[in-house]
């Protein structure tokens, strides 16, 4: 362990800042870029150092004092030390520098970040965990937990759930999601109103008049049973059957929904996207729009080729990774021009990004 001055000349993904020493990056959490700071080195790799923050020698002046009393230990947050205009405008450069360094756009057709409405207590959901007693998340880089009374980023109702999960006697030890609505076993987003903007957007950028939409990882149909009147008919495929089955208890006649793997379903050689995609290749005028919102791995190589082989003339990419999308875009660009790059901040105070990518075949 030694100690060191440093600058810090930026923030990376993932909330630390950057700093250099000897050549050697060095990454400090719960700093700002231009603040110098003194901080001790815990870790050292051949390419790179982490550090833990002692003490800002020069703040920065977009520094202000977080919210929340855990802030610093729990593992939640990176960004409550930071005022949010500027975590807004470090999330936009972090998703542009990602596509440019991972996904080699060279000039990315960034949108301004969508913000959020409500800063703090927007969180409609969280898991907590209980072992010896302790309720609360983890620690930092830690798998020890710290007790938690009150998240600041939680809706009310969560917290109410919270308080009422302390109170009970004997509280086993595992695993408590505890959430504002009552639909234990289907993915929604965590921020409703900032969903319902990329929901919109999503509408907004969707030509009229298609005749089919493929929903892949759908859920319950957020997206797609908003374009249903733009659609002759939708697919949607979501590897969670109790999701499918919300999607399905609603469906009209124009909709289709399938408890599967999208890669699986997407290649499968008996399977109607099958003969869909066959149609297309003999000169089909038939349009067709892949929305694709997968998990923070991004998309497979099959599901890739799949897309790739489908031809849609709109494809929809909904992100929680940046990175990963960065790759997968590099991997569609000859066949898919980018059109538009829009991040929306889902989860304010945290490191967290997501983004929505509209790309459009080439002609």
């Amino acid at each position: 362990m030694r100690l060191v001055d440093l600058k810090i000349e930026d923030v990376a993904f993932g909330g630390k800042g950057v700093a250099r020493e000897q050549g050697k990056a060095v990454f400090v959490p719960y700093t700002i870029e231009g603040e110098l700071v003194s901080a001790e080195i815990v870790r050292e790799k051949k390419q790179f150092a982490e550090a833990d923050l002692v003490e800002v020698k020069q703040s920065s002046p977009n520094r202000v004092a977080p919210e929340c009393p855990y802030f610093g230990r729990c593992g939640g947050c990176a960004y409550q030390h930071i005022d949010y205009q500027h975590q807004l405008a470090i999330k936009w450069r972090q998703v542009r520098d990602a596509l440019q360094r991972i996904g080699k756009l060279k000039d990315v057709p960034m949108r301004p970040i969508i913000p959020s409405l409500r800063q703090y207590a927007y969180r409609n959901r969280i898991t907590v965990h209980a072992q010896d007693g302790v309720i609360g998340f983890f620690r930092r880089d830690s798998h020890r937990l710290i007790d938690i009374e009150c998240c600041p980023i939680s809706r009310e109702e969560v917290n109410r759930a919270l308080a009422e999960l302390r109170e009970q006697k004997h509280v086993r030890d595992g695993h408590y999601t505890l959430r504002t609505a009552s639909e234990p076993h289907v993915f929604s987003q965590i921020n409703d109103e900032v969903a319902q903007a990329l929901r919109d957007l999503i509408v907004d950028l969707v030509p009229q008049n298609q005749d089919l939409l493929i929903d892949a990882y759908c859920g319950a149909g957020f997206f797609g049973k908003a374009l249903l009147d733009k659609f002759l008919r939708v697919i949607g495929i979501d590897w969670d059957r109790f999701a499918i089955a919300a999607a399905k208890e609603n469906a009209n006649e124009k909709e289709t929904y399938i408890a599967g793997d999208v890669e699986s379903e997407l290649t499968r050689s008996d399977g109607f996207l099958a003969v869909e995609g066959g149609t297309r290749r003999l000169g089909s005028r038939r349009s067709l729009t892949i929305i694709v919102d997968p998990p923070a791995t991004g998309l497979t190589e099959g599901v890739r080729k799949a897309i790739s082989d489908l031809a849609p003339e709109t494809l929809i990419y909904v992100s929680c990774n940046p990175p990963t999308l960065a790759r997968d875009l590099k991997e569609l660009q000859h066949r898919f021009a980018t059109n538009s790059i829009t991040p929306l901040d889902m989860f304010p105070q945290t490191a967290e990004i997501e983004v929505l990518a509209h790309l459009e075949a080439r002609r």
